[in-house]
């Protein structure tokens, strides 16, 4: 039995128990990437939501100043993120409790902020929060199933392409509409993820239409996906029960879980671990 490496994309290790059966244990590990404004944010906390509907232990990483990304799993508030952690008490969190929350279906809730406005670097923000996260052995005491990063950035670069370069991701998720701006953030991030696939670094999945109701936009989409040789995993309707549900607080998975956009984040969940079990089979033998 081969055990995969350390850059594997998703075998952490596994166990052969009685003949000729093997129990998989596995964490998948998600970057969201996509134009600023896009809805990476919705994406991503909905999908946390519906993984951790379908019982996975989940974490949530937000790697951007703003430090909203788990707000709709916290009812609206926030952690303290960790950057602001560090300036407030002048030193580093002892316990992964300090900078952290449970939200929605007990995904542990993590932001890492950034610079005081003005002053510093948000990637390199990035980059002290991940080593830190390494520190207080994050992955190894909480132990989850699947891992999210929601990352800033147009284009991947310096402190921003961390989750990709320093393998905390495995998987790359591009999020777009059809507006010309949105697949030019989208060509730009996969080119730069490109750039890494010799080093086996992450990969782009694949894209996420997160519908925004412009022209033939299903038809643009699809065009520069086949374009650049990705497909379409997921496609999210423009919906007003998402609206509805961020002003509660709340991803559209705890607030209306039978609406379509809902149903269409669950679908994409359950493809992400359906494609994580089959490439761990493939690994394993």
């Amino acid at each position: 039995m081969r055990i995969a490496g350390e850059n594997s994309s998703i075998l952490s290790f596994c166990q052969l128990i009685g003949k000729g059966r093997v129990e998989e244990f596995f964490m998948l590990k998600i970057a969201v990437y996509g134009k600023g404004g896009i809805g990476k944010s919705t994406v991503t906390s909905n999908l946390a939501a519906a993984f951790a509907s379908m019982g996975k232990k989940v974490i949530q990483i937000g790697c951007d100043p703003k430090a909203d990304s788990t707000i709709n799993l916290l009812g609206g508030t926030t952690p303290i993120p960790v950057m602001n952690y560090m300036r407030e008490y002048d030193e580093d969190p002892e316990r992964i409790e300090d900078i952290s929350k449970i939200g929605y279906g007990g995904v542990l809730c993590i932001e890492t902020g950034g610079p005081t406005p003005g002053l510093g670097c948000a990637g390199r923000g990035i980059i002290a929060t991940f080593s830190l996260l390494e520190d207080l052995e994050l992955f190894e005491t909480y132990e989850p199933d699947v891992v999210l990063y929601d990352v800033l950035g147009d284009v991947v670069c310096g402190g921003f392409a961390a989750p990709i370069r320093e393998g905390y991701a495995s998987k790359v998720l591009i999020v777009t509409s059809g507006e010309k701006m949105a697949l030019y953030a989208a060509n730009n991030i996969n080119n730069a993820v490109k750039n890494f696939e010799d080093r086996s670094y992450a990969k782009v999945y694949g894209i996420v239409l997160n519908h925004r109701n412009v022209e033939k936009e299903t038809e643009k989409v699809a065009e520069f996906a086949d374009l650049v040789g990705l497909p379409i995993v997921g496609k999210i309707p423009r919906s007003d029960e998402i609206t509805r549900c961020e002003d509660k607080g709340m991803t559209v998975i705890e607030g209306e879980p039978e609406s379509p956009a809902a149903q269409a984040f669950l679908k994409l969940a359950k493809e992400l671990l359906e494609n994580a079990q089959d490439t761990a089979e493939e690994e394993v033998w």
